[in-house]
């Protein structure tokens, strides 16, 4: 599904994780060069658990990465949504259910797994990764990456997947374009199951591989169990109140508690089995005018141009999308001539979509964290309806939506938007 181009072009991706190593995956099948420079010390990825839903999986397959992938991931069976009293709310089918209508899986992960598998595959297909390589500069005259030791690096294209405060974006845009602070932040922790084992009360989080969602005021709770059976990654979600200048430090798991006290008894449980726990701020980037340079061979991908809240799951999924955009593009390059007129292209075909998940990401937060009251009280109306309608407050569970986020084939897009922009050049 990657076309090969006919020519090599030398590629500089600025960032090792996930969205910088599949875009650097896909564009050696597409037959270019790519050199990989990563700030950290060594390869690895924070974090607990990801989920990775069907639009994204159908591009690991053809990235040679799902083989791996599905040895260290677990095959979730349902959404299962509640209120934070505890009352189910809705259930969505995932598996069976995923593969039979979008022919691929739903999947959920640790994040260090779902990296190696890339690392992996990026060392098979022999790309060059250097660490402790972080950006300070992009000569934007000269198409050169410069390193904070020194070190320059030119590529005839440039891709900056360096995260959510984006060295790269600033080198193109200056120093406002600046993440947004959502108001929320997120207590991550993984809890050993054979712990959770000796509470029968918690057997529904973890007997069998299902996302648990309990939605409550100003906040919502995340659960789901990870391959080998030994830790659930469990996210909540509630008021920021880090300290301005951080956006990750050590949690009192006591803080977590007390917020989480007026909600469900098994929460609480099931938190006080916690060993440690980090909270990190939520942000996002509102859309930008553009994701490139306007005239020279520098664009984003991923959280670099349109981070958003982790309230679909769609964050990687959608960094793993721009990479197969920008993979498909290049496979078609004849000409360095053509170089910009691709990268408008992955802007074109890429925007729209990642905006509207963004903002959609956004609405969830309004929508999870209403107090008790009467608009909370329709909100859960809604859930029950059966068939789920239109705007169900499940996202997943809205026909429509669901569609539109699983049943999105990036390189079907990327095939019809450059058969047409092609025939309209050749007519001009």
């Amino acid at each position: 599904m990657i076309p090969k181009s006919n020519i090599s072009l030398r590629f500089v991706v600025v960032g090792g994780g996930i969205g910088g190593l599949s875009v650097a995956i896909g564009l050696v099948l597409a037959g270019h060069e790519v050199i990989v420079l990563e700030k950290a010390q060594q390869l690895s990825e924070v974090g607990a658990g990801i989920q990775i839903p069907p639009n994204s999986t159908r591009i690991l397959e053809v990235l040679g990465c799902k083989t791996q992938i599905l040895e260290k991931a677990l095959v979730p069976k349902a959404y299962h949504f509640f209120n934070h009293k505890g009352d189910n709310l809705i259930n969505i089918e995932l598996d069976p259910y995923c593969a039979r209508k979008y022919g691929c899986k739903s999947l959920h992960i640790h994040r260090g797994d779902f990296h190696k598998c890339l690392v992996e595959r990026a060392r098979e297909l022999r790309i060059t990764i250097l660490v402790n390589s972080g950006i300070v500069e992009i000569d934007l005259d000269h198409n050169i990456a410069i390193t904070h030791d020194g070190h320059k690096y030119h590529g005839d294209v440039i891709i900056g997947a360096d995260g959510l405060n984006s060295n790269v974006r600033s080198s193109i845009f200056g120093k406002h374009s600046l993440a947004t602070n959502s108001g929320d932040q997120a207590y991550r922790s993984l809890i050993s199951i054979p712990e959770m084992a000796k509470h029968p009360e918690l057997d529904f989080i973890h007997k069998i591989p299902c996302v648990n969602f309990f939605w409550g005021p100003q906040g919502h709770v995340v659960t789901y169990p990870l391959k080998g059976g030994n830790s659930c990654n469990v996210v909540v979600m509630g008021p920021d109140n880090l300290p301005p200048d951080a956006r990750v430090v050590a949690a009192d798991k006591h803080e977590v508690l007390q917020f989480l006290k007026t909600w469900d008894s098994r929460l609480q449980l099931l938190l006080s089995l916690a060993t440690s726990t980090f909270k990190w701020r939520l942000q996002y980037i509102e859309e930008l005018d553009s994701w490139s340079h306007p005239t020279q061979n520098v664009t984003l991908l991923g959280d670099a141009c349109h981070a958003t809240l982790p309230y679909l799951a769609q964050g990687a999924a959608q960094a793993i999308e721009d990479a197969a955009a920008l993979a498909y593009l290049f496979g078609k390059i004849k000409h360095k001539s053509e170089i910009h007129f691709i990268l408008e292209m992955y802007e074109y075909i890429r925007k729209p979509r990642t905006t509207r998940i963004v903002n959609s990401s956004k609405d969830c937060q309004q929508i999870y964290h209403l107090q008790d009251g009467e608009k909370q009280k329709l909100r859960d109306l809604e859930c029950a309806l059966d068939p789920p309608q239109e705007r169900c407050p499940a996202r997943w569970a809205d026909p429509e939506f669901q569609e539109y986020l699983f049943g999105y084939n990036i390189f079907e897009e990327c095939k019809k938007q450059w058969l047409l922009a092609t025939t309209m050049k050749e007519k001009l």
